[in-house]
């Protein structure tokens, strides 16, 4: 069985709302898959280490990655460093403003960790609206598939 990491910074009734429809559609879609979901706050190198897949959900943070994901990468990324090449990983941002400076940050970090993105990051620009559940479902929906079904 594999295991996809669900890491999801949620301070925020609409993020909440996005993250939980994200973590449904993965159920759904890849019944099979062990999900494990944390804020990035509660997660520790091993995570990281025992996961066949990551899907990340950042916030923009006065136009940047929020300080809670930072935080993460800061505690984690020397431990998973050359121990991840190749992890298939899927990204998603909240951003109130155009989220670029978030996107740029998690791809070097992910370019760095040798992490396999399988698709560009998802930006949610603007004010909120209902269309960004349903982007964000379709997201994960394929990613789980996708890694549950071997392709990626």
């Amino acid at each position: 069985m594999k295991t996809l990491l669900f890491i999801a910074h949620t301070p925020s009734e609409n993020t909440r709302l996005l993250a939980t429809q994200a973590i449904a559609s993965i159920q759904e879609y890849a019944p099979a898959l062990r999900l494990v979901t944390k804020q990035p706050q509660e997660v520790q190198i091993e995570d990281g280490l025992a996961c066949d897949g990551i899907m990340l959900g950042t916030i923009e943070n006065i136009g940047y990655m929020s300080g809670m994901t930072k935080d993460m990468f800061d505690r984690c990324y020397n431990g998973w460093l050359d121990r991840q090449a190749g992890l298939p990983a899927c990204i998603y941002i909240r951003a109130g403003l155009d989220g670029t400076a978030t996107r740029q940050a998690i791809n070097a970090i992910a370019t760095g960790l040798k992490w396999r993105l399988v698709q560009p990051p998802i930006v949610l620009k603007g004010s909120f609206c209902d269309s960004f559940g349903d982007t964000l479902s379709e997201q994960a929906a394929g990613f789980a598939a996708g890694l549950e079904q071997g392709i990626f």
